[in-house]
């Protein structure tokens, strides 16, 4: 978990600059589908016995084509988040125009669900509807569960790209390496990569290192097994 000081200089930096959800779910996600898809393509084919040219040719058709179809896709959900922000920004706008008293009640709810009553309560309905910007990051916020730090679907999209690349190379590096038993190094080295990724989650939640990477390594593991047995049975 992340320290930080409480100095008032150092409260002030960090509060009037949130980080926001950052791209820690992009990497992860990218990650782990990136090794997934990879080594699913690898474990279907070696288990229908094809060449490792075959491979190596799906596999990076893989890591190119499904990285960037991955990237396009969390680029246009992070985008559409952050038009849906602006609408309702645009709304609040237009109702704090047309029905200040009513938006004003609104703000008396959230702060009084927040634990503000009596005069206190007041006063600060009275400060924050004094200042329009404020007054509609807490609308949106308050009223619609929003973040007050906008997304940003290009970071989105590169994290997502590159995670993907990365970790998608790592099933075909032996067969582009030509080692012996290829296909067997292949998995040692993509079950590691789910395990590391599992691991290095850890960092951002309470579970202990080891249980996050025992879960990702068995849900890695599964989607391969299920993978090199489909492929099995178009072995000749």
């Amino acid at each position: 978990m992340t320290e930080h000081g409480h100095s008032q200089q150092e409260i002030s930096a960090r509060i009037n600059a949130p980080p926001g959800r950052g791209v820690l779910r992009d990497v992860v996600y990218g990650g782990i589908d990136g090794s997934v898809t990879t080594f699913a393509i690898v474990a279907g084919v070696a288990g229908a016995g094809l060449s490792p040219f075959i491979i190596v040719a799906l596999g990076l058709a893989n890591v190119l084509a499904d990285g960037f179809s991955m990237a396009a896709g969390n680029y246009s959900g992070t985008k559409a988040e952050l038009d849906n922000i602006r609408r309702i920004r645009a709304i609040e706008e237009r109702h704090i125009r047309l029905y200040p008293e009513g938006e004003r009640e609104e703000v008396r709810e959230i702060l009084n669900q927040k634990g503000l009553s009596g005069r206190v309560l007041t006063e600060a309905t009275d400060a924050i509807t004094a200042n329009h910007d404020n007054w509609i990051s807490l609308m949106i916020e308050g009223e619609y569960g929003l973040g007050s730090v906008d997304p940003h679907p290009i970071k989105a999209a590169m994290a997502t790209f590159f995670a993907f690349l990365v970790a998608g190379m790592i099933p075909l590096l032996p067969f582009l390496m030509s080692f012996d038993r290829a296909f067997a190094m292949s998995a040692w080295m993509t079950m590691a990569v789910f395990f590391a990724i599992g691991a290095l989650k850890s960092h951002w939640s309470l579970a202990p290192w080891w249980r996050s990477g025992i879960e990702t390594f068995l849900i890695g593991g599964a989607a391969a097994l299920i993978a090199y047995l489909v492929g099995s049975l178009f072995h000749p």
